[in-house]
């Protein structure tokens, strides 16, 4: 009897030991990489300069598009699908506004004035396209396929700036206001009709999840830690002018088309260098 209990207790000790041994596989899993990488959750943003009001002699308000098709810009696209802390750009906004850290506004004004939910934002950039399919009976019915909002159909991204003249520091800098992540929008019968807003973001607001969101290094892999805040603050993207600020508030094509509206935009940033060139003389 003593021997039967004494196995009894022993066989109970095994599972009970196998079975924290379990959970600890579960708490924590092997290590993927060579070391431990804890300094990208400590990450701040890089602080704005302090700005008076009475320091500013001169201001340029500019709208850009980043492509994400181009070349140097393929690391804010990639990966579409997440892999662990690796994230695209589109993902992290997405994310940032299911969780409640970033608040998406109404993509009809660039002002931040509607703010909108993550469930009515995915409503409105579900995807609606009518087809001909055949029933049960071989007679063909028009049908409407519902294809939900996926972060990787976001291939371009608008952005609003403001360059200034710190004449206190005697410095031309920019700020990031505002951020538009653009969709390919379709006609019911799947037509391209080109890209559109899908919502804004205030800038500002974002940089405390950019600043702990790695963007991929092309040079240096994951040792060489650059993050989103990096890359905005630092201006590492290609992008274009296609509207600055003038009395009629009309973007470039609207009254420029073709080679014409290249060589507007390009006419708005060379105008900006300028100015910083002209405030010098030797």
């Amino acid at each position: 009897m003593k021997k039967l209990v004494f196995i009894s207790f022993v066989g109970l000790l095994l599972i009970l030991c196998a079975l924290k041994g379990q959970a600890q596989v579960l708490e924590a899993p092997p290590r993927d990489g060579v070391y431990d990488r804890t300094v990208i959750t400590q990450v701040q943003p890089i602080p704005y300069p302090y700005l008076r009001e009475a320091d500013i002699v001169w201001t340029k308000r500019i709208w850009r598009v980043i492509d994400l098709r181009e070349k140097m810009n393929q690391p804010f696209y990639f990966p579409e699908i997440a892999q662990s802390q690796w994230k695209s750009l589109a993902q992290i906004i997405i994310d940032g506004i299911k969780e409640g850290t970033i608040q998406a506004y109404d993509r009809e004004t660039d002002l931040f004035l509607l703010p909108i939910t993550y469930k009515d934002l995915l409503d409105q950039l579900e995807m609606k396209q009518k087809k001909t399919v055949k029933n049960a009976e071989g007679e063909d019915i028009d049908t409407v396929i519902v294809k939900k909002f996926e972060a990787a159909v976001i291939k371009m991204f608008r952005i609003k700036e403001d360059w200034y003249f710190d004449k206190q520091r005697s410095v031309l800098e920019v700020r990031i206001l505002g951020i538009c992540p653009m969709v390919e929008s379709f006609t019911e019968a799947g037509t391209s009709r080109g890209f559109i807003p899908a919502f804004w973001i205030y800038f500002p607001d974002c940089r405390n999840l950019f600043a702990k969101s790695e963007q991929f290094n092309l040079r240096n892999g994951v040792a060489g830690r650059l993050t989103y805040d990096d890359v905005f603050m630092k201006r590492i993207f290609s992008s274009y002018i296609y509207k600055e600020e003038n009395v009629y508030d009309r973007k470039i094509d609207e009254y420029a088309t073709g080679i014409d509206a290249l060589l507007e935009s390009e006419r708005a940033k060379n105008k900006i260098l300028e100015f910083e060139s002209s405030l010098w003389e030797y």
